[in-house]
């Protein structure tokens, strides 16, 4: 037992000397280079904490959580990201000929960049929402419905459906656009850093520290 709160403490002593042993000269603000039409920055501030920013057509995005040095790495993790990005507000049975998703918020200008997969015993129904967030198949029995964002193509959420309703009304949780970092590894460079983006696949980008 002793041996084990021994081996277990000097495991934490070890891990809070390599976080205080993180250089003086990481702290600041990186831009990524290289990539066209995308325009990203990260700033890690010298209380290891970090700021992500992201923006790639219309879309802006942000992130933020903690950065700790180990092993002459930078690792970037957020909190943890919620299981669902949209709630089911209401689901019924409509007196209607049609199977209708719908999602609906404050800002109906972001409506129509929605996108659902409808799955049906007679295979799966792929749609587009309109300018109110609609989108509507012939009345069929719907086994599951997939909802995704276009403008954050990695965001979607799933939902199995064990009712006869044909009627679904989503809402957007406030953090669909909200950035998720998970153990992003960064390298320290002379100019820079090198390393992962949480929304770009590939490991060897190029950070370029700001003067």
């Amino acid at each position: 037992m002793k041996q084990t709160l021994y081996l277990l403490s000097f495991m934490l002593f070890a891990g809070f000397i390599s976080a205080a042993q993180a250089p003086n000269s990481i702290p600041g603000e990186y831009h990524l280079q290289g990539v066209m039409e995308t325009a990203s920055a990260l700033l890690l501030k010298p209380d290891s904490t970090f700021e992500l920013y992201f923006s790639y057509g219309a879309m802006d995005r942000q992130g933020n959580g903690k950065w700790q040095f180990q092993d002459g790495k930078i690792i970037l993790n957020s909190r943890p990201r919620p299981e669902r990005d949209f709630a089911l507000v209401t689901s019924k049975i409509a007196s209607d000929d049609f199977t209708t998703i719908k999602i609906v918020d404050s800002n109906a200008q972001i409506l129509p960049f929605f996108e659902t997969l409808i799955k049906t015993s007679g295979g799966e129904k792929y749609g587009k929402m309109n300018q109110e967030g609609i989108f509507q198949i012939p009345k069929t029995k719907t086994t599951g419905i997939d909802l995704f964002f276009t403008l954050a193509p990695e965001r979607y959420t799933s939902f199995p459906v064990e009712s006869d309703d044909n009627y679904f009304e989503f809402r957007i949780e406030p953090w669909i656009i909200e950035i998720f970092v998970e153990n992003i590894v960064l390298k320290p460079e002379k100019d820079g850093l090198v390393g992962e983006h949480p929304l770009l696949k590939g490991d060897a980008f190029s950070y370029e520290k700001m003067k």
